[in-house]
């Protein structure tokens, strides 16, 4: 027979006072809610109730996996040196990567993802084209020595990961396969209450040609995006958007005194006009060393990620460098600069024909600048952050921005591993060919703190029921006589009995400290007993999430709860 749990058996020691290192919602709420405790920088405990939430997240994603033939696994959390020395990942990967050695001296890695791991071990198995396509997954721990590790569940040193891998004989194959998962995680966002967006992406250290992201929108999200009503959305970092320019004042080639601070804000100001209608300069050493002076529109900034597809890994110059190249701060421009200066302008302005730029001079600036006819430009190339207004490059309409929390992220990786390990199949020829492969990540643990952070208020966490630790909370306001609780049992017992996962307060503490406690943690219904209304044969049911409270006949509440429930799951 299922029973229900007592909440004086369940180890949530709540905390009455929000915690002073917690910033952002989810890490407060988990924290003073009993679910989570700190162990170290970015280390975490999952204490029993965020636990039963974490399993119902993987039980939606094994789900999920299951429906589109993805088979789970589980590989080593620690894996050899060699294997990321093979995939050249060993010295590229930066310092976020844990090497360590065994006894023997023998190098090794603490796997933050294993696309290496799984080459590996299919490179020898999977043999002929027949075989394939195969999808292997795994949730398993990953760690990755973050520098500034934050915001609790949100960016730590080890979570839980889903972390799958597809193996294709051909690039159709591969599509197919990334559709489906991309698909997949469509519904398991949707499954486990999330809002979120599928946003293009850049691929960063995974690589490959191809990424999509799905971003939680949530005002904490460290992520900025753009998105339109027709369904396009990217991450700022990757975003190919429209960007209107604004012709700069004049047509003629002239040098102006501008006599403001060195900010494209107060040059705008100054002469009276917007700050689309100057070109904001910036400054970079290119990791071939070449100077390069990059020439956007003035309201936008120079994206870092695509500056770094661009020129590799750059640095900022600094004012003696400037000074080396002809250039003044806060008062840059192309002409008159060295000519070992590289200039490269935002493909947005290609077809402007009135510049204000810099003179390269304090004070000074030049208005009617063209180029072409006062100065060339070597390249032009996409390096502006897109942001709100920008026109979307799939209607047009102007572009709405938000801040999105990445809880997932698909990759197509071709034959990047696969090539770079020696992971070949025979194909129909008996040609051997080298994988095509995709990448498909889950932060589970990632995921349950963007739950919270979209479905929260002031008192506390307000689970979807698809993820809540328990469905139901009974409480009784009366736990030693022999009216309130034996109702209490009642209730608990019949919605046990019908499948609902219920807690019983029995605590024996005031009403208040029940109810905040109730709130706080946030189970998705809350059924109150009261001498008063037991005495009548009721009990009050109140929806954690819009706060409505109902009155329903004793008699009548498991039903009326496990109608509502059941109809809830996902």
């Amino acid at each position: 027979m299922k029973s229900y749990m007592r909440m004086s058996s369940v180890y949530a020691p709540t905390l009455k006072e929000d915690p002073a290192e917690a910033e952002l919602a989810s890490h407060r709420l988990l924290l003073r809610a009993g679910m989570i405790r700190k162990t170290a920088a970015g280390l975490y405990s999952y204490l029993p109730l965020a636990w039963r939430s974490l399993l119902k997240i993987e039980t939606v994603i094994r789900e999920e996996m299951e429906a589109i033939g993805a088979q789970e696994m589980l590989v080593p959390m620690i894996v050899p040196a060699e294997i990321w020395k093979d995939s050249g990942r060993w010295d590229v990967y930066g310092p976020e990567l844990l090497r360590l050695q065994d006894r023997h001296e023998r190098d090794f890695v603490v796997g933050p993802t294993h696309e290496e791991t799984f080459v590996d071990l299919v490179k020898n198995e999977l043999r002929s084209y027949k075989q394939l396509p195969v999808t292997l997954y795994q949730i398993q721990d990953k760690f990755r020595d973050e520098m500034r590790p934050r915001f609790g569940l949100m960016r730590g040193r080890e979570f839980i990961m889903k972390d799958a891998y597809s193996f294709d004989a051909t690039v159709e194959g591969m599509q197919k396969s990334y559709d489906d998962q991309k698909e997949a995680y469509a519904r398991i966002c949707e499954r486990c209450g999330l809002r979120a967006l599928p946003v293009v992406a850049d691929s960063g250290q995974i690589g490959g040609d191809t990424s999509v992201e799905y971003m939680a929108i949530a005002e904490a999200g460290e992520a900025a995006l753009v998105y339109c009503d027709c369904g396009y959305a990217a991450d700022v970092e990757a975003a190919c958007v429209g960007i209107a320019f604004e012709e700069g004042p004049g047509t003629e080639c002239e040098r102006i005194e501008t006599p403001c601070e060195g900010s494209i804000a107060a040059l705008a100001a100054f002469l009276g006009i917007s700050e689309r209608a100057c070109r904001k300069s910036f400054a970079i050493i290119a990791e071939d060393e070449t100077p390069v002076l990059c020439l956007l529109p003035g309201d936008h900034e120079l994206n870092d990620v695509k500056a770094e597809h661009a020129f590799g890994h750059y640095d900022v110059m600094n004012e003696e460098q400037m000074a080396e190249y002809g250039l003044v701060k806060g008062y840059m421009g192309p002409i008159g600069a060295d000519k070992r200066v590289r200039v490269v302008a935002d493909i947005s302005l290609k077809d402007s024909q009135s510049w204000l730029v810099g003179a390269n001079e304090a004070g000074w600036h030049i208005k009617g600048a063209r180029p072409g006819r006062d100065f060339e430009v070597d390249e032009w190339l996409d390096l502006a952050s897109a942001k709100e207004g920008d026109a979307c490059p799939k209607c047009g309409a102007p572009l709405k921005s938000a801040r999105g929390i990445e809880v997932s992220q698909v990759f197509q990786l071709g034959t990047k591993y696969s090539e770079a390990m020696g992971a070949t199949f025979a194909d129909e020829n008996g040609t051997e060919k080298p994988f095509q492969m995709g990448c498909y990540g889950i932060g589970v643990s990632r995921t349950l703190a963007a739950v919270v952070e979209q479905h929260h208020d002031e008192q506390g966490i307000i689970w979807p029921v698809c993820v809540a630790p328990f469905e139901v909370e009974v409480v009784p306001l009366e736990t030693a006589d022999d009216l309130v609780w034996p109702a209490a049992e009642r209730v608990a017992k019949g919605l046990a009995e019908a499948g609902i996962e219920v807690v019983v307060d029995d605590r024996k503490e005031r009403a208040g400290v029940k109810f905040a406690d109730a709130d706080l943690m946030g189970f998705p219904y809350q059924v109150v007993c009261g001498k008063r209304a037991v005495k009548n044969g009721n009990v009050e049911v109140k929806d954690r999430a819009t706060g409505e409270r109902t009155e329903v006949a004793l008699d009548e509440v498991v039903a009326y709860l496990t109608e509502k429930v059941v109809s809830e799951r996902k």
